[in-house]
Formats: structure tokens, C-alpha cells, sequence
């Protein structure tokens, strides 16, 4: 289909108000919302879609568009073989568009209200064996052992993304001051900068704490502020150096799935758990601010579980 829905329209034969209305959503989405190009251009081409499956299905006028169209589309798309998380982005654009079109007096009514898409998929990234953790810092220590300042900041930064569970943002934020070595608690700015204490265990103390003696020192300067972690020219280390660092690590040890810092996250979880740990404060440790999300780690348990008593009881 055409990038140009007014162009597509002409050739297609649309009635005019279809293509007046894709140039007046288009620059809603862009002036009033302030999307992207990239944001604008995929509802451009979802309502494209959507108002040539209206025409296909008899409707020329806009007037028309009713909630029956609207789940004769998904439904389509749904047949096609579309994903859970697709038809939930077509449906969202379908939502905003009518209710748009009732500010402008297009529709009279907004079918997009009762208009419900399948829920997407809640997945996990894979979650680290024990094994595979004890490989990878292992593999940190050795290199941070000769004092170099990166290694010693990257053992700390993996030791504590592990200990805490918290988010690789999260991480970044980090200020000196944050820590409390005497009782082992960090004080966590996360979503919705609600802040939380968190605690971590002994070998990310000494991880942090050897960071702080021989690494940090080492690329320290006057842009450096009261930044925890450091990128090699002495600023606040940035989220894309974390997650690089960390995917780098995962490569190396070549017998995992597992791609980036949420990774840790995701294990610290699990096996806080599969440990015995009460899911509420797991929750609280995570920042969750639904125990709904914190859950979705008891069926990766779960499924652990099942999997172990499987391969090991003789009548599974």
C-alpha cells in the first residue's frame, strides 16, 4: 500500500472524506500530539488499512463507521495470521482515530469505545541458571582484578543489577550518596519518581565498594558530579553503555538467550522465589507498583519447577 493514504485513496477509488480525514488525523498526530515521523507514518498506515477495509465493506461515508467495522477489521487481521501485540497497536489507532473524528464532528458517535483488542502476550526475557551467573561474574572479577577502572566499574554495575533486580535507568541515576553501607540499602528513584529503599547482598558491597577506592577515582573529573557510574570520560554513564557492557558479557558466555540488563532483572526475580522470597516484597524490592507484574514471575518458577520435577521423578 501506498505511503501516501490520499494518493492510495485516489487510485482506489475512496471518497474524498476518507482522504481529508487521513491528512487531518496525520496532522493531529504530528502538531497537537507531537509524535514522531516514525509514530505519525504507522498510524497513517494503520488507518489506511482500516478505512479500506470500511470501503471494501460497503461503508461511504464516514458517518458509517461503526463498531462492527471495526472488529471486522481485527477479525481480518486476526485470520491473516497477525500477532497479539499487532492488533493491539491496530486497534489503539482504531480508538484514537474515532474518538478524533468526534472532536471534528465526523462521526456523531465513537464506536471506538467498546472496541476491545486481544491483550498482548506478557513474555520474560530468558532467566539465568545459577550456573551460567556464577561463569559471568567469575569472568568479572578475573578481568577487574588488575585494577583497570572500566572492569572494576562494569564488575560492580553487573553485581549490583543482579543483587538489587533494579531497572538499567534506574542503574544510570545512581548518585554516590544513594548507598548505605552500614545497613546495605539503596535508596531506588523509579517510575513515576517514586522512590524506594532497596537492599543488596555482600558481594555487590564489595563490587561497589572497590569501585569507589580504585575505579571511580580514576575517571573522575569536573563534569563527573555526584554521578555513581562513570562512562570512560568521566560523565554520568548513559543506559545504551549499560546495556552494552552487559550484552557484550552475555555473548561471551555463549550459552544463553539472554540479551540485556532486564535479563538480570528478570533472574534476580526468579530466583528470589525460588527461594522462598514473599512475593510482595519482591514486589516491593522491583518497584512494581502492580502485584499483577510481580506474579508473572511465580509462573516462570512454575514452569522451572514443573520442568525439574519432570527430568527427575521416576513417574512425571
Amino acid at each position: 500500500m501506498s505511503a501516501e493514504p490520499e494518493k492510495a485513496g485516489e487510485a482506489a477509488g475512496w471518497p474524498e472524506e476518507f482522504s481529508s480525514a487521513v491528512r487531518g488525523f496525520r496532522s493531529y498526530q504530528a502538531a497537537e500530539r507531537g509524535h514522531s515521523d516514525h509514530t505519525v507514518r504507522a498510524y497513517e498506515s494503520d488507518l489506511v488499512q482500516l478505512l479500506d477495509h470500511a470501503r471494501s465493506a460497503g461503508v461511504r461515508r464516514l458517518k458509517d463507521l461503526d463498531l462492527g467495522v471495526l472488529r471486522s477489521w481485527l477479525g481480518e487481521l486476526s485470520a491473516a495470521g497477525q500477532s497479539r501485540a499487532t492488533l493491539a497497536r491496530r486497534a489503539a489507532t482504531a480508538r484514537a482515530f474515532t474518538a478524533w473524528a468526534v472532536r471534528e464532528e465526523l462521526l456523531e458517535t465513537d464506536p471506538g469505545l467498546r472496541l476491545k483488542a486481544p491483550k498482548r502476550e506478557k513474555t520474560l526475557p530468558s532467566v539465568l541458571r545459577p550456573v551460567q551467573l556464577e561463569d559471568l561474574f567469575d569472568r568479572l572479577a578475573a578481568a577487574a582484578k588488575d585494577g583497570d577502572a572500566v572492569a572494576v566499574r562494569d564488575r560492580a554495575m553487573v553485581e549490583l543489577l543482579y543483587a538489587t533486580g533494579i531497572r538499567v535507568g534506574e542503574l544510570a541515576g545512581l548518585d554516590v550518596d544513594d548507598f548505605n553501607p552500614d545497613r546495605r540499602t539503596l535508596r531506588v528513584i523509579g517510575k513515576g519518581n517514586k522512590e524506594r529503599t532497596v537492599p543488596y547482598g555482600l558481594p555487590a558491597a564489595m563490587a561497589v565498594d572497590d569501585w569507589l577506592r580504585r575505579g571511580r577515582p580514576q575517571l573522575v573529573n569536573t563534569d563527573s558530579g555526584p554521578a555513581l557510574f562513570l562512562g570512560r570520560r568521566g560523565r554520568r554513564i548513559d543506559q545504551r553503555q549499560v546495556r552494552s557492557v552487559v550484552a557484550g558479557l552475555f555473548e561471551a558466555l555463549g550459552d544463553t538467550a539472554a540479551t540485556g540488563p532486564h535479563a538480570l532483572r528478570h533472574s534476580a526475580a526468579t530466583h528470589l522465589l525460588d527461594g522462598g522470597a514473599d512475593l510482595r516484597a519482591v514486589q516491593e524490592i522491583l518497584g512494581h507498583t502492580s502485584l499483577a507484574t510481580t506474579q508473572l514471575y511465580t509462573h516462570v518458577s512454575v514452569d522451572r519447577l514443573r520442568d525439574s520435577y519432570r527430568q527427575a521423578h521416576p513417574r512425571a
